[in-house]
């Protein structure tokens, strides 16, 4: 690559100036590193943080495949910026991912962008009966019970004797885009990994790096080491990858779902979720108007959102049947003294406390709802 002169206008052009042994001193400092980053273009700052974790080199054509179309003159500038500062190094000749695509000898009819996505989206719905109401399913996968289980714990609620119900999680689960409830589920699986021996930084690391494999393209099964053989079946019944045997090998080939892993889903709200659900889940007859959801629709939705937030919730305590007036009273003065009162009833001598506040018997746990002003 030729030596791109830079003239010094602040003084992160002066760093990126310096002889390149002189920049690699000061990444000593973490104090450099910092200045650094945040000095870099909003989109350059995106591409250091989706590649931390990544060990291995990206081609300059998987990171061209993340621009959207009018985006190539900020990728441009973003990629020289951060050559500059040798954040990125350039590699020639072993700048690809260590599992190369299936070279163009073997010969293996591969599904084509369509059959992918409408499986992907066949084990996606899949995976999510058998996770609501296994009764239900019409197969299963290959998660074992306590895996599921894992997945549930914060989705369903269930009694003894009784069938399990959705909690106000699992609702708000449901009414969650595709993306969304994936990233719910991986944080899960993520999370639980050291239980079932498996390394949270391997599995991470693997996960990042299906994220920037190529769409559509089959990779060789044999790559993986044992650990990442076991997490590709899991992620094959997700709807991530799809599993083919060729006549001498296996390959995985990933869908959209797994290249939208490193998407952040970080703006989701109630209202955007509910909306994006109906969306996705219009009539044939609606799906031709515009807009898709009336507007009127979406009004109501978002005047529900702002009347919803509102109201909040404040973990208290209902303290009654105290056995005189006068230990009431001097209950109530401590705990108005503390800020912990909530709220009281001289006549049946009942008074709502802060949780862990107070100190007379006869408690019982609750809510406030505390409703502000419009």
């Amino acid at each position: 690559m030729p030596e791109v002169r830079i003239v010094a206008k602040n003084f992160m052009d002066m760093v990126a100036a310096l002889p390149a042994m002189k920049l690699d001193k000061l990444y000593g400092s973490t104090f450099i590193c910092e200045a650094v980053l945040r000095s870099l273009p909003p989109l350059a700052k995106k591409y250091v943080l989706q590649m931390l974790f990544v060990d291995s080199p990206v081609t300059a054509k998987s990171m061209e495949e993340w621009l959207l179309a009018d985006g190539y003159s900020k990728h441009k500038v973003s990629i020289d910026r951060l050559l500059q500062l040798r954040v990125f190094l350039e590699v020639n000749d072993s700048g690809t991912l260590p599992r190369e695509p299936m070279p163009l000898s073997v010969t293996v009819r591969l599904p084509t962008l369509e059959d992918l996505e409408a499986y992907a989206l066949e084990q996606w719905e899949c995976f999510l009966l058998q996770l609501i109401n296994s009764s239900q399913a019409e197969r299963s996968t290959s998660f074992s019970s306590s895996m599921m289980r894992v997945f549930q714990r914060a989705l369903l609620s269930a009694r003894e004797n009784e069938a399990p119900k959705l909690t106000e999680n699992g609702f708000q689960f449901l009414l969650m885009d595709t993306n969304a409830q994936l990233w719910y589920i991986i944080r899960e699986y993520i999370s639980s990994s050291e239980d079932r021996g498996v390394d949270q930084t391997d599995l991470i690391c693997f996960l990042l790096e299906l994220s920037f494999h190529t769409l559509g393209e089959a990779y060789n099964l044999n790559t993986l080491t044992d650990v990442q053989k076991h997490a590709i079946k899991d992620l094959a019944d997700l709807g991530l990858v799809k599993l083919q045997q060729g006549r001498k090998e296996s390959w995985f080939i990933p869908t959209k779902l797994a290249t939208n892993l490193s998407v952040s889903l970080s703006d989701s709200s109630s209202r955007k979720e509910i909306i994006s659900f109906l969306q996705q889940n219009v009539h044939p007859r609606v799906a031709t108007k515009t807009p898709v959801v009336p507007e009127n629709v979406t009004d109501q939705i978002r005047l529900w959102e702002t009347d919803r937030n509102r109201v909040e919730m404040i973990p208290s305590h209902l303290y009654e049947d105290f056995p005189s007036k006068d230990i009431f009273e001097a209950a109530c003065d401590f705990a108005r003294e503390i800020g912990g009162l909530l709220w009281e009833d001289s006549k049946k001598m009942s008074a709502i406390y802060l949780q862990d506040e107070g100190t007379a018997t006869g408690r019982k746990e609750c809510s406030v709802v505390h409703l502000e002003k419009s």
